[in-house]
C-alpha cells in the first residue's frame, strides 16, 4: 500500500472516531440534562405537596378546634339565656336574655339609637325635668327634647362615641337622672359633670360622657393559595 494512502486512511479513521466520540458525549449530555431537569421538577413537586399537606393539616386542626369551641359557646349562651339578671333587664318581654348584651354593647356607632336611648330611657318620665339639648362629639348631631336629628352615618375608627347633654330640674329630678345612668345596661362613662344653680332650687346639670360599641366579628372560610 502506498504510504500516502495509508496516511489518508488513518486520518479518516481518526475523524470518524472523533465524530463518534462527539455524538456519544452529546447524547450523554442530553440524557444528563433531562435527568437533572426531571430531578429538579420532582423535588419541587415533593416540596409543593408537603406544603399542601401541611396547610391541609392546619385546616383540619382549626376545624376541629372550631367544632369544640362551638359546643362550648352554645353551652355558655344557654347559661346566659337563663341568667335572671339578664332576664330582668330585657327591654321587651319577647326578647332573648342574650339580647340585653347586644343592646348594651352594639356592633356599630348608631348615633340615632344612642340619642334615642338617652332621651327616651335615661331622661324620660322624670318629673320636673326639662331636656335642654343632647349633642354628639365630632359628629355634629343634635337631639332636641322632641325629636332625633339624623346623625352622620360614617363609622368612627374608634369604638367610643362621645356625647353631652344638658337638663334643668330640681335636686330630686337630677338625682333620678344620675340613678338612671348608673342602672343603664348601656356601657356609659361619665367624664364631666357640671351644675349651675338658677332661681332657688332650679339647677342646670351638664353631663359629658362616652358610650361604647364593639365592631362585629366576621367568621368565614377563606381560600389560601399555596405556591
Amino acid at each position: 500500500m502506498h504510504p500516502k494512502d495509508a496516511a489518508i486512511r488513518k486520518r479518516t479513521q481518526i475523524a470518524t472516531a472523533n465524530r463518534t466520540m462527539f455524538l456519544w458525549v452529546a447524547a450523554v449530555s442530553v440524557l444528563f440534562g433531562f435527568a437533572a431537569v426531571a430531578t429538579i421538577f420532582l423535588s419541587q413537586m415533593m416540596i409543593f405537596n408537603e406544603k399542601v399537606l401541611s396547610k391541609k393539616d392546619q385546616t383540619i386542626k382549626i376545624l376541629k378546634d372550631n367544632n369544640t369551641n362551638v359546643k362550648e359557646l352554645e353551652s355558655q349562651i344557654r347559661a346566659l339565656d337563663a341568667d335572671q339578671a339578664l332576664i330582668d333587664s330585657k327591654a321587651n318581654a319577647d326578647d332573648n336574655a342574650v339580647q340585653v348584651i347586644l343592646d348594651a354593647l352594639p356592633s356599630d356607632s348608631n348615633w340615632e339609637a344612642l340619642g334615642a336611648s338617652i332621651r327616651d330611657r335615661l331622661l324620660a318620665g322624670i318629673n320636673n325635668l326639662t331636656i335642654n339639648s343632647i349633642d354628639f362629639d365630632d359628629e355634629g348631631a343634635s337631639i332636641s327634647s322632641s325629636q332625633v336629628v339624623n346623625a352622620s352615618s360614617s363609622v368612627s375608627a374608634s369604638t367610643e362615641m362621645g356625647f353631652r347633654f344638658s337638663v334643668t330640674g330640681n335636686g330630686t329630678a337630677l338625682k333620678q337622672v344620675l340613678n338612671n345612668i348608673e342602672k343603664s345596661i348601656r356601657t356609659i362613662d361619665v367624664t364631666s359633670l357640671k351644675f349651675e344653680v338658677q332661681d332657688g332650687d332650679t339647677i342646670i346639670m351638664s353631663i359629658k360622657g362616652r358610650a361604647f360599641y364593639e365592631p362585629i366579628k366576621e367568621v368565614k372560610l377563606v381560600e389560601t393559595t399555596v405556591r
